[in-house]
């Protein structure tokens, strides 16, 4: 993946480094939890925003966050997620505005362990998550390890770029649902639902961040041809290892498709590619399809 062309962001607090109140649960862990989690019929939400709190209008602030440092991290993980961001903020901006609406765009907090969020504590485990609340997305880095070391997402720090770019770019599209007032409206929809169905709606929710994350995809490659040979191969492997059913299935050895949240290996790998093949939000609607 070439950055070199892409715009930065400043819209960055970076908490790295600074003590979030509470020790972090490692990936590992949390795949134990979630194996009885899932053996007791309870959705234990892992990865890729597994926690993601999206269902944060519920959630109260658990006292002030850690304020870290503001504007472009110096390091290279800050200059590549500044650059994902400015990315972003640039093409989102332009959609909005072809349609007569304005893009206000979100702050992605960075940090390490744990930290404090507008839907509650955070930690690294979660994953990373967009909070409608604060309208903040929030990222410990240490995921995109995980990514490559536990589940074989990708090859290789390079090869990885474009799959990291493509998890925060579908966190960026759950701020998009959330300004175009699809999350409320999911949000209160839920409330009358029960476990099973508030699940299959969550997953039409996670099935739509993924195309919209390949709209970005498509309109950034038009501008800065930042694509390079094998980046869709490893985003799609990496759609691909976050899959419900392959998650569940790694972790106890079989699937229980009602408790899926962000859709099958199939499904999220298919949607990416709906959205950078079309370039079109439209194309993205996964609440009137009948077929994932």
């Amino acid at each position: 993946m070439r950055l070199d062309e892409l715009p930065t962001s400043d819209r960055i607090e970076d908490r790295r480094g600074v003590p979030g109140g509470r020790a972090g649960l490692g990936i590992g862990t949390v795949v134990v939890l979630g194996l009885i989690g899932w053996a007791l019929g309870i959705d234990p939400r892992l990865l890729i925003g597994g926690a993601e709190m999206i269902s944060g209008v519920n959630q109260t602030q658990q006292g002030p966050a850690n304020p870290g440092s503001t504007g472009t991290p110096s390091d290279e993980m800050g200059h590549f997620v500044s650059a994902i961001l400015g990315s972003t903020e640039a093409e989102w901006t332009e959609i909005f505005a072809r349609s007569g609406k304005t893009y206000n765009p979100p702050t992605l907090v960075m940090f390490s362990g744990s930290t404090q969020s507008g839907c509650g504590f955070a930690q690294a485990a979660m994953g990373p998550f967009y909070c409608p609340i604060d309208q903040k997305v929030y990222l410990d880095t240490s995921f995109f390890q995980d990514l490559q070391q536990r589940f074989g997402a990708c090859n290789g720090s390079k090869s990885c770029q474009f799959s990291e770019a493509y998890v925060i770019a579908h966190e960026i599209g759950h701020h998009v649902q959330n300004l175009l007032g699809l999350l409320p409206k999911v949000q209160e929809a839920q409330k009358a639902m029960g476990e099973a169905e508030k699940n299959s709606l969550q997953v039409r929710v996670e099935l739509q961040a993924d195309c919209l994350a390949g709209v970005w995809a498509n309109h950034g490659q038009a501008k800065w041809q930042f694509i390079e040979p094998g980046d869709v191969e490893s985003a799609l492997q990496t759609a691909s290892a976050i899959g419900d059913d392959r998650l569940q299935k790694q972790a106890q050895g079989y699937v229980v498709p009602d408790s899926f949240t962000h859709g099958t290996s199939a499904q999220r790998s298919r949607w990416f590619s709906t959205g950078l093949r079309s370039g079109e939000v439209a194309s993205c609607d996964t609440f009137r399809t009948e077929g994932l």
